[in-house]
């Protein structure tokens, strides 16, 4: 058993019916809360454990107290600085216009891809992709549902379309040249973001290294350009012919090729 729904600990009739219907469409056991704390059901059941809650989605992994939950994380603050005229690093390596559709083969929290939806507006189309079936039906739940005042974040959030599915298996599906811009940004290598959302998420994800395989789908799909972000340690720029834009304070750096 991987994972189990259940719900808060203190929680009504409605909740109960809600984790019993997201268990049954995640294919997932639903196992009644019984006042137990999670590290309770995670040594009784050996599993992970997502909490269906008032307020959101959470998920535990196994031996872990900290939960895994959909945020806009840097994406609201990201967002707030280009409304006031402030360049964002990933447009200028991206060169999103109005219009324009973007490809995201490594979704995660989608706080690239709500930036995306920001550049493209309400003419573009925002397409992303998480391996992970927990991690995708969390932030694909969040970026539908979450409640904030801050009207064009959840405008922006509500554009983009997520997806469960493995990033080679999208790009394939994918018809050639269909793509203004595809972004990858693998979890492989070293730690870039510091939330401790981000390391929850980086020590449930998935970590895949790039392939050329992967790069030359991406290239297929693209029909301006395919943009990648990694630690600015990295070798796969120059391992997979990307230019780099070197930024010389950041821990990142977006590698560029133009098709």
């Amino acid at each position: 058993m991987k994972t189990i729904v259940t719900t808060a600990g203190r929680t009504n009739e409605l909740f109960i019916e809600k984790a019993q219907a997201i268990a049954a469409e995640l294919s997932l056991p639903y196992i009644n809360r019984q006042k137990k704390s999670v590290k309770a059901l995670q040594e009784r059941y050996n599993t992970d454990v997502l909490v269906v809650s008032k307020e959101r989605l959470e998920f535990y992994a196994i031996g872990t107290n900290a939960p895994f939950f959909f945020h806009p994380n840097s994406a609201a603050f990201r967002l707030k600085r280009l409304l006031k005229g402030e360049p964002d690093l990933f447009l200028e390596a991206t060169n999103l216009k109005r219009g324009n559709s973007f490809f995201d083969t490594t979704a995660g929290l989608c706080s690239d891809s709500i930036i995306a939806a920001y550049a493209t507006g309400d003419s573009g189309t925002i397409y992303a992709c998480e391996v992970n079936q927990i991690i995708a039906y969390i932030v694909s739940a969040g970026l539908k549902s979450y409640e904030t005042d801050f009207v064009k974040l959840k405008t922006c959030m509500q554009n983009v379309n997520l997806v469960h599915m493995n990033a080679m298996e999208a790009l394939k599906a994918a018809e050639s040249n269909s793509y203004d811009v595809v972004y990858m940004d693998p979890m492989f290598e070293e730690l870039i973001e510091e939330s401790s959302n981000f390391e929850i998420l980086r020590s449930i994800g998935h970590h895949y290294s790039l392939t050329i395989d992967w790069v030359e789908e991406a290239k297929r799909v693209a029909k301006q350009r395919v943009v990648v972000k990694a630690h600015f340690r990295s070798g796969l720029f120059e391992n997979f012919g990307f230019h780099r834009l070197i930024r010389q304070s950041s821990k990142f750096h977006y590698g560029i090729i133009e098709i």
